[in-house]
């Protein structure tokens, strides 16, 4: 499980996955790959240009909301699972920037 979070006391405690591969790594690892579909036929299936997808598989763009509801109609999967991954990557690569951000605590 990439996520699991424990609630103790009044402190959220995560664990994350160690650097979560890119959603578009696994829409075409185990999804396009094994059925034999070309970015161009996916692109087409999808109702999106080639490009649009070529950015999203090479990692130079994310999963969007109504990318995530288009994935999940053409696999048979859940929009939040598409979104759920494009998350848990955004958050891994910001926390390596954690120690780069100037940002001070506040106090309520």
């Amino acid at each position: 499980m990439p996520w699991i979070m424990r609630i103790i006391t009044s402190e959220v405690v995560t664990m994350r996955m160690h650097n979560p591969p890119h959603p578009g790594t696994i829409i075409k690892r185990l999804c396009l790959d094994p059925l034999g579909v070309s970015v161009t036929q996916a692109a087409q299936a999808l109702g999106v240009s080639r490009k649009t997808l070529s950015a999203i598989l090479n990692g130079r763009a994310g999963i969007s909301p109504e990318m995530a509801v288009r994935l999940s109609i053409a696999f048979g999967t859940s929009a939040e699972s598409w979104l759920n991954q494009q998350t848990q990557y955004d958050l891994w690569h910001a926390e390596q920037r954690r120690k780069q951000l100037h940002v001070s605590k506040l106090a309520v």
